[in-house]
């Protein structure tokens, strides 16, 4: 178990590093953008900060893989950090303060990789997030200043608060329908977008939030965060973990009925 907490000191450090390189480049005038074959942007801030955490992941830890959205795969081996420099580009490209760098480590298991560590840290917001295996997931400054997640215990749809990003990924999966069935069968719906909806189901001040199309590297940090907070996250198709390319969590107790709604096709 120590072990854990010497990686998500690691993990800590690492973010501080991205925070300190993307914060400088966030709002310059003069930011570097390109567009990706997939059609989504990438700053330079994107690299910069990619490239400075694989730089002291491959000095702290030499024999670990790391898996990045910039630079892909590299090393082999039962431990695999997992980075988003900026998850949020979009929002990171106008200004917009939702955006962050997610760190996680994976370890091989039975049903494969699995998160192990997280930290989700969001500088222009003036929040970070985090958790370990068996430790418990936080929120705090730091390590020494911090206090404790927990989902809610909201046991009703109706009385739920459910959070998304966009539409148009729902209407793509021919998935519109249950999506719009469930906004109609809960309290209240808002589309934040990105990771924040799932530090808020951590944090328990929402219930419940979904994404048809995701990478790994989009959902690992956020998967142990909401799970050592007490919650539950699995793909749209139930299976645990970030490994479906797509998400859904909750506070555990209305997770089967939000993933009936978004699995129902007219």
């Amino acid at each position: 178990m120590s072990d854990y907490l010497d990686d998500l000191r690691l993990a800590h450090v690492l973010a501080d590093a991205a925070d300190a390189a993307t914060m400088e480049r966030f709002k310059a005038l003069d930011l570097e953008v390109e567009t990706k074959p997939d059609m989504t942007p990438v700053s330079e801030a994107d690299k910069a900060a990619e490239e400075l955490i694989r730089g002291q992941l491959q000095r702290a830890r030499p024999r670990d893989a790391i898996l990045g959205e910039e630079y892909g795969i590299e090393g082999t081996g039962p431990r695999r950090w997992v980075v988003d420099p900026i998850d949020g580009t979009k929002n990171y490209v106008r200004g917009v303060p939702v955006w962050a760098t997610l760190i996680a480590l994976m370890e091989a298991s039975e049903g494969g990789y699995q998160p192990v560590v997280g930290v989700v840290s969001a500088p222009a917001l003036g929040r970070r997030w985090w958790a370990a295996r068996g430790h418990g997931a936080f929120t705090g400054r730091g390590l020494t200043k911090a206090s404790r997640l927990r989902v809610s215990r909201v046991a009703k749809l109706a009385d739920a608060s459910f959070a998304y990003s966009s539409l148009s990924g729902w209407e793509e999966q021919g998935r519109l329908d249950g999506f719009l069935d469930l906004t109609r069968a809960v309290w209240r719906t808002r589309a934040y977008g990105d990771f924040w909806p799932y530090m808020m189901v951590a944090e328990g001040s929402v219930d419940l939030c979904a994404e048809p199309e995701l990478s790994l590297w989009d959902m690992a940090a956020n998967a142990i965060i909401v799970t050592e907070a007490g919650g539950t996250f699995t793909g749209l198709d139930g299976r645990p973990g970030p490994h479906s390319g797509n998400a859904a969590a909750s506070n555990g107790l209305l997770h089967d009925e939000m993933l009936e709604y978004l699995n129902r096709r007219h």
